[in-house]
């Protein structure tokens, strides 16, 4: 039985009985009240509610009284075998097998369509990811991000948002002159300035630029600084682009930080806050009072000396993300900006809105390469860092991006490069690919076999426990997706997958799809064709949630 189909019966039920006692507690109930999970323990049956403790005390009734209440008309659901209470008041829920095995019909026909949901659905978001500054390739740290980014655009446009995927392009500021002051340096054949920016990456940009610009030898010093700036600003972005395109990752945004200060949004926004009562001045300065809303100090805007501070982009950048239709602002960062968050919190406060709701930040923690059980630290190309190609040349995309998203983002990852290189169970991606893969062998080998989806399906011929177990692993998968999405974790669909993919393997190892020999295609030989065919479509489904490819054949 599909879960949707079951909370909404369930719903009815629990709703006929509140209505006894309290209409308009009844009519306020919903499908979120009724908390329909999976039970650790299989024995406890297919589904667990607690609905009977979250809504007994509205009506003044103890949790158990109501579930012996809900009993009978549960047990009056086509599909429900048996109805257990269990504790306090929770309700274990057996569904007979036809009932069971209608969810791998529901989930063939449902397609790319299953594990998407409507949790989110009003929520347009903005998710602001990677933004590493134009000056180098990128990172271990944003490759991550772009990752894990990337997964979650997907997982929260999978649950109901309208999301755009920005990049914030840093292009103001002083790591920019130290970006064309050492490709001036590599032009001029000088030591790399002391602030300045090394690596084989460099040489080759300011070769680059040499090639776009033949008129570089007549420029006075501070014209070739701009060229230089300009040009090799444009060339590394572009790298940076084409490095997150081969990685899979596609920006609906590339928002560039110098059009805040040119076109006077930070003036605006400094104005806003004027008006609201948080802008302040003081020993010739334009202050932002976010002491008022949790922060430590109080923050300059624009300096004495009528410069604008760093957090004035903010104030701008934040104010333009509303304007632009946006109910909510994610903005994923590393590990270095976490004593960043509190001001952008106050910031957020200060506009009105709501702190961890209208505005989220996202912290990201660092992440090692190790081979041979030793750190990778050295990038051919960058010289001081690994980079997102060096992750790619040495694993590929799938492993990079499956390894970088599976883990929690607010914890060290240790990537095992020697793990992610086999083709064995022990490579998480490489297991969860192989078990899509299996489920078309299976396929070929039944269509060889004479076995057909479209002759039939017998759902109640799913009876053996592997096949109870597989269906319930398959019947979690719109949660786990509603669940990373809410919690913004996209890592719990990773882990999904590889208990899906567990569950999958230890079904084929127990049973036939394929008759044996010259025996006949009987009907539980078609049910479990669907059934494999549900397992694959759910991997699949899971796997592109993750930017992560899903071979037929391995």
């Amino acid at each position: 039985m599909n879960p949707d189909l079951l909370a909404a019966s369930l719903l009815a039920v629990v709703t006929a009985a509140v209505g006894r006692r309290d209409e308009a507690e009844a009519a306020r109930l919903s499908v979120g009240d009724i908390a329909l999970e999976r039970p650790r323990n299989r024995d406890h049956g297919d589904w667990a509610t607690s609905v009977s403790l979250k809504v007994a005390k509205r009506i003044g009734l103890a949790p158990r009284a109501l579930a012996e209440e809900l009993v009978p008309g549960i047990q009056a659901i086509e599909g429900v075998a048996a109805v257990d209470i269990a504790g306090p008041g929770f309700l274990n829920i057996r569904l007979d097998a036809a009932a069971a095995g209608m969810l791998a019909r529901t989930i063939v026909e449902a397609g790319a369509d299953y594990g998407r949901t409507e949790t989110l659905a009003g929520q347009v978001i903005n998710l602001e990811f990677v933004s590493a500054n134009p000056t180098g390739p990128i990172h271990l740290g944003g490759t991550r991000w772009a990752a894990v980014g990337d997964s979650l655009a997907r997982i929260l446009d999978a649950s109901g948002a309208d999301v755009s995927r920005e990049y914030y392009f840093n292009d103001h500021g002083a790591q920019i002159d130290r970006f064309a002051r050492s490709l001036v340096a590599a032009y001029q054949g000088e030591p790399t300035p002391e602030d300045g920016y090394g690596g084989q990456y460099i040489s080759d940009i300011a070769d680059r630029v040499v090639a776009r610009r033949a008129d570089l030898p007549s420029l006075e010093p501070a014209e070739l600084q701009e060229a230089f700036r300009a040009e090799g600003v444009d060339l590394m972005f572009g790298d940076i682009k084409q490095s997150l395109a081969d990685f899979g990752v596609h920006f609906d945004v590339f928002f560039h930080e110098n059009t805040l200060h040119e076109d006077g949004a930070v003036e605006r926004a400094i104005a806003r806050l004027r008006e609201l009562g948080h802008i302040f001045d003081a020993d010739g300065a334009v202050w932002l009072r976010t002491t008022e809303f949790g922060d430590d100090k109080d923050r300059v805007v624009v300096k004495s000396d009528g410069e604008a501070a760093y957090i004035s982009g903010d104030l701008a950048y934040y104010l333009n993300k509303r304007e632009r239709g946006f109910n909510r602002c994610i903005i994923m960062l590393g590990a270095d900006h976490h004593g960043y968050v509190q001001r952008l919190m106050a910031m957020c406060a200060a506009f009105g809105d709501t702190p961890n709701e209208t505005l989220q930040v996202l912290i990201g923690q660092m992440v090692n390469l190790v081979q041979g059980g030793t750190p990778v630290r050295m990038s051919k190309r960058a010289g001081t860092v690994v980079t997102l190609e060096d992750l790619v040349e040495l694993v590929g995309v799938d492993a990079a991006r499956y390894a970088l998203v599976r883990s929690s983002s607010d914890s060290n990852l240790d990537v095992d490069l020697d793990v992610l290189q086999k083709r064995t169970n022990d490579n998480p991606v490489f297991y969860v690919q192989y078990a899509h893969a299996r489920t078309h062998q299976v396929a070929r080998n039944a269509a060889a076999a004479g076995v057909r989806r479209e002759e039939g399906f017998a759902a109640e011929a799913l009876v053996e426990e592997s096949e109870s177990i597989l269906l319930g692993a398959l019947a979690e998968f719109p949660r786990i997706v509603a669940q990373a999405a809410d919690l913004r974790e996209p890592h719990r669909v990773a882990r999904y997958l590889e208990e899906l993919a567990a569950s999958y393997h230890r079904w084929y190892d127990s049973c036939r799809v394929a008759p044996q020999g010259d025996d006949a295609v009987e009907d539980v030989h078609r049910a479990r064709l669907w059934l494999n065919d549900a397992s694959g479509q759910v991997l699949r489904n899971g796997l592109d949630l993750l930017g992560v490819s899903a071979p037929e054949r391995m």
